[in-house]
């Protein structure tokens, strides 16, 4: 049998103990790793692994001993329970030996639970699953995760007092992060927030959530566009310290005077525009690209991009004989010299 969408996420949160056995496969592992995590958690509760309940094995070890997998399906165990095997990273190769196990299979064995990287239509593994009475296949996508999905991660996390303005970036973080990385944020927020009984606030998503670049170069970046330029010479002493060039330094001011103007040429105003960006942004940075968007405007962005392109091609220019760091500071130079504040 063949799920998808709301049913799979109903199957994982509550796996059928009756059932042969599953099949999870899809080209992102790390999605594919959560939900095997997930449904072999609410299949065989806490302790399966202690408790000897739980069998696991490479797909690749049934090529050479294929009844390796029934011998483990079989197999009595010590503790009372639901016993599963899981057979990890398994391909068309390892079909035959699934099939026995699978055809062979009786009330009261081990479940067996399959994971499989993306397959097709034509897959013979894919197959097995989807036309057999009793097992179940499903394929996993890049779609983002739906708000259900999001707030059953946050409650297995022990976040439930999660507001609506909140609950909404969170949904968005999760659309724009990998399943990996929004489940670290998500553990890092359950840290956060422990022994902490008030809701959950956009300011602490924005303390946990993964920032795209290094702090010195935000600190820079957001002294150019604050047009604070004696404060540009240490923090650019403190980047080449860390090992930061001109290139880089110069690719860094080009996507946040890029942000600025989204923001700023929005319709709907820079509020309207910071939330169309992503990844998304919360807390003191939104207010603070809003407040930049505003003063600098579309028309003065859009020069001081035109400047950055010319400075990038000058920076890469074969012929270049003037020091990288001594162009790429004139230009943060002439930049935070552009315009005065509103």
């Amino acid at each position: 049998m063949k799920l998808g969408g709301r049913d799979a996420d109903s199957y994982f949160a509550k796996p059928d103990p009756e059932r042969t056995g599953l099949l999870i496969y899809g080209a992102d592992a790390m999605r594919v790793a959560l939900k095997r995590q997930q449904v072999i958690a609410a299949l065989l509760g806490d302790g399966a692994e202690e408790e000897m309940r739980l069998t696991r094995m490479p797909g690749a070890d049934l090529r050479g001993d294929p009844a390796l997998l029934l011998d483990a399906v079989k197999a009595v165990g010590f503790f009372p329970g639901l016993r599963a095997v899981f057979v990890e990273s398994a391909t068309d190769a390892a079909t035959p030996a699934i099939q026995t196990a699978v055809a062979d299979w009786q009330a009261g064995d081990a479940q067996i639970i399959v994971t499989a990287s993306q397959l097709k239509a034509s897959s013979k593994l894919r197959k097995l699953f989807e036309n057999h009475r009793n097992t179940v296949a499903v394929g996993l996508y890049d779609d983002p995760p739906s708000r259900a999905e999001v707030e059953r991660i946050l409650a297995a996390a022990g976040l439930h007092k999660v507001p609506a303005d909140s609950m909404a970036a969170l949904v968005d973080l999760a659309a724009a992060l990998g399943p990996g990385d929004f489940a670290s944020t998500v553990e890092k927020l359950s840290i956060y927030k422990h022994g902490d009984d008030s809701d959950l606030g956009l300011d602490d998503i924005a303390a946990c959530a993964p920032q795209s670049t290094e702090a010195a170069l935000d600190d820079i970046l957001n002294v150019v566009a604050e047009q604070r330029k004696e404060e540009i010479g240490p923090l650019l002493n403190r980047l080449q310290a860390q090992g930061t060039n001109a290139v880089s330094l110069c690719i860094g001011a080009t996507r946040h005077f890029r942000t600025l103007y989204t923001a700023a040429a929005d319709p709907g105003g820079p509020a309207s525009g910071v939330g169309r960006l992503r990844p998304p942004v919360y807390g003191p940075r939104r207010d603070r690209i809003i407040r930049q968007a505003k003063t600098w405007g579309p028309a003065e962005l859009q020069k001081a991009l035109t400047r950055l392109t010319d400075t990038d091609l000058q920076l890469r220019s074969a012929g270049q004989t003037a020091p990288a760091m001594a162009i790429m500071e004139r230009t943060l130079i002439w930049l935070a010299m552009r315009i005065r504040s509103r």
